[in-house]
Parts: structure tokens; sequence; C-alpha cells
């Protein structure tokens, strides 16, 4: 039995520039942390003694004899690509799922992480995040962009850097003082509401960025410069 244990992540800057449509051409950087929540996913091989081939336990309970009968999207497509057999498949979380903390992106990487772990591999960091970016982006076809697998697959608190090569995690280092100073300064609320991502950003998916918009989407770049400076300079009030 394989579990994982993935950490949900905030956002603070820089969010609508990790968009391939924006960043592919005007670069994008977003600055965010994992903090201390977590979804877990367990995997192990389903024996043969059962009339389904494949049961997952998540919101529901799916059992079938066919990958292809799945209707987790993200299951399903995960275990095409990856390969993946019978085999039993559970999900829990510390938070509830579409709360605006990257908690689907983080299921795609701890499921990602849970396959090659029961197949005896070993994935680094940057290829779980590619992989569940493909998984997410361009299988399930979700709307969105590229930080919150990002952020899964790395952890911490990061600067991310994209551009038409990829992208680049940098760790921002801050002294301990500063540190204590930022967590003493934040509150973290649920409001009750959920909602689907994607659903909220298939309408700036469809387009790339222009006028208004455009001009927000840079200022919410440079911002990040700023923000980074004033957590990593002692001096900054």
């Amino acid at each position: 039995m394989i579990i994982t244990k993935t950490p949900f992540r905030m956002s603070f800057f820089g969010g609508g520039t990790d968009m391939e449509e924006y960043f592919k051409e005007y670069g994008g950087a977003v600055l965010s942390t994992t903090f201390d929540k977590y979804c877990y996913v367990t995997v192990r091989h389903l024996p043969r003694f059962f009339d389904y081939t494949t049961e997952l336990t998540y919101s529901r309970i799916e059992r079938v004899r066919s990958v292809d009968d799945i209707e987790h999207p993200a299951v399903r497509n995960a275990m095409k690509m990856l390969d993946m057999h019978e085999l039993r498949l559970t999900y829990e979380a510390d938070l509830p799922a579409r709360s605006g903390l990257g908690t689907s992106s983080s299921f795609a990487v701890g499921m990602l992480n849970a396959f090659y772990a029961l197949k005896g591999k070993y994935v680094d960091k940057c290829r779980l995040a590619k992989e569940a970016i493909y998984l997410e982006r361009v299988l399930c076809n979700e709307a969105g962009g590229w930080q919150d697998q990002i952020a899964a697959a790395y952890g911490g608190f990061n600067r991310i850097n994209f551009d038409a090569d990829g992208f680049d995690v940098q760790p921002v280092i801050i002294s301990p003082d500063r540190k204590q100073r930022l967590n003493d300064n934040l509150m973290l609320f649920f409001t009750g509401f959920t909602r689907f991502s994607a659903d909220v950003q298939s309408a700036n998916h469809a387009a790339k960025p222009q006028g208004d918009k455009l001009k927000r989407l840079q200022e919410m770049y440079r911002l990040v410069d700023v923000a980074e400076q004033v957590l990593v300079d002692q001096s900054a009030d």
C-alpha cells in the first residue's frame, strides 16, 4: 500500500501570469507557499476476488471493470497515461475541495506520485509538476494556469518564474523573524462557498489578454518583485 501526503498552497502575488497564453509571450511569475494542510492519496493493488477491477473512493465511490468506465476525469486519464490497472484508490483531505487552494492539483500530484511509487519508481519534483500540468491542462482539458501543480510538487515558499521555455522554481529565503511576522499577520477563512476553478478560468483562457486586462496582468507581474523584496529585506517595513 502506498500513501502520499501532498500540501495545499496559497498564492500571494502574480496569479494570472501563470496562464500559458500570457507567459509564453510576456513572461510571468507567482509568489506562493504551501502550508500545513494536506491531501492524502492511498493506492494499493486490488485482489482479483471482486466483480470489479478498480475501486475509487473520494466524494463518491466508483467500482468499475474497465478504466474507460471511470467517471473521475483525472483518475481515468492518469491511469491510462501510466498504464495502471486493478487498483483501489482513496482520497482524503484536511480541507474541502474547490476552496481555491489548489486542491485538485495537489490531488493530481499526489495521485501521480502514488502511481509511480506503486510501480517501484522514483519521480523528481520537476517531472511530477510537468506531468500533473499535462494531465490537468491537456488530457482533462481543464482551463487554468501552471502554478498549482508546481507549488504542490515542490512544496515550500517559492517564486515560480514562467517564460517561453517553461518554468523555474526559486525558493524564497526568509529570516525566522520575518517568517514569524508574516505568519502572525496572516488569517485564512473558509467562506463556505466552493466553485470549480476551471469554470472561472475558462472565460479568461479563451483569448490572448489585451487592453486593460493585459495592463493589469503586467502590473501583477511587476508586484511579484516588490513583494519578494519586502519579504527578503529585513529593513523593509
